[in-house]
């Protein structure tokens, strides 16, 4: 990380001036055996004297300090996914205050702060104690105000945004979250026009690979919306079997057109949801079929060949456009997390319908035999 660089810094900015320690001793007001200590990393300046040696050498605090607020994405992706690991390995509260540290230390670092928000999204469940939770929920809530009230970057303050109306949403706060995303995701604005917008406007700069890889961006992220919008239709017609069932259909001949079920787990999330309706009006065969097509999707992803997000011989543009993600192509949360966030899934209690059933016992043991790293 970052460290500060001051005795180096000194030493270049005076000879680059030409001087003697002797010469900036005098200028400063200070003995030469200041400077030499100053130069050997054995103190550092009166703070009153940053100023006046700033000015000398026409330089900035910041610069003669060697001072950077700012972490690279790749510093940012190593704290992350250290972080991610540690949630996984070591005590909960050990990990959150290191985190909080490093948020303290670069709290006008937004790309970083951003992914600190992500980061406590992705972990806080860990917490059994319900107020603990509701804690660090609000904490995040807090960190993302900071990010939308100081940050220039628009995406990155659109980004804040949506994270901080998805917490408030687990905090109650139903109606500030509509506040927030209804004017957003307005269907009838003209953003939603932007994607064909831009596509056309490479097209006719001539910039083939520019348009060829954003629209396949933009096909593949339009389908995980499906999916996910999806999964969310099936829970509001949850009491209607022909609605879902008509829902269901429809997406597995998308997933099966695309071969999303290896490309992303927003696939085992619908498999998962439609499991549920199909145990809400007793269809044993059919949840189970959703549940082992969850299990396998989720063990897919689970094996160390595919960890990583990645695209496939169709979408051949997904992965170079992972790689360029503020977190790279790694997933947000450490591989025995997920794990057992999955095992613990199978909890559910509607899955109390198929406690009987030999297929589902098998399944569930199967998982308990599954470890990994």
């Amino acid at each position: 990380m970052n460290q500060l660089h001051f005795s180096d810094n000194i030493i270049k900015l005076r000879q680059q001036k030409k001087i003697t320690q002797e010469q900036l001793a005098s200028f400063i007001g200070v003995t030469k055996a200041s400077v030499s200590k100053w130069e050997t990393k054995q103190s550092l300046p009166d703070i009153l004297l940053l100023p006046r040696l700033a000015a000398f050498f026409n330089t900035t605090i910041d610069d003669l300090l060697g001072y950077k607020p700012q972490l690279s994405k790749e510093q940012i992706q190593k704290l992350y996914h250290e972080l991610a690991d540690d949630f996984a390995k070591k005590s909960f509260a050990e990990t959150f205050q290191k985190s909080q540290e490093l948020m303290k230390k670069y709290y006008s670092c937004y790309p970083f702060l951003l992914q600190i928000c992500i980061l406590w999204l992705n972990h806080f469940m860990l917490l059994e104690d319900k107020e603990q939770q509701l804690k660090i929920l609000s904490d995040i809530s807090d960190l993302c105000c900071h990010i939308i009230s100081n940050c220039k970057d628009i995406g990155i303050c659109e980004d804040a945004t949506i994270i901080k109306a998805s917490v408030d949403l687990q905090l109650g706060k139903v109606e500030d979250v509509i506040d927030i995303l209804e004017d957003i995701l307005n269907p009838r604005r003209l953003s939603t026009q932007s994607d064909s917008l831009l596509i056309q406007a490479y097209l006719l700069a001539n910039k083939k690979e520019q348009a060829d890889s954003f629209t396949q961006i933009s096909m593949f992220l339009h389908l995980l919306s499906l999916l996910n919008s999806a999964t969310q239709y099936l829970i509001i017609h949850s009491k209607h079997l022909e609605i879902c069932e008509e829902t269901i259909q429809r997406i597995n001949n998308i997933i099966s057109t695309y071969q999303l079920d290896y490309l992303h787990t927003a696939t085992a999330l619908f498999y998962y949801q439609a499991a549920i309706i199909y145990c809400m009006h007793k269809k044993k065969q059919n949840a189970f079929h959703m549940l082992e097509r969850y299990t396998t999707n989720i063990n897919y992803f689970l094996t160390d060949n595919h960890s990583s997000l990645h695209g496939d011989d169709y979408f051949y543009n997904i992965q170079p456009w992972y790689e360029q993600l503020e977190l790279g192509a790694d997933p947000p949360r450490n591989k025995q997390i997920i794990f057992e966030s999955f095992k613990s899934s199978l909890e559910h209690p509607a899955f109390a319908y198929l406690s009987d059933c030999d297929e589902f016992k098998k399944l569930k043991r199967k998982v308990d035999f599954y470890e990994y790293p």
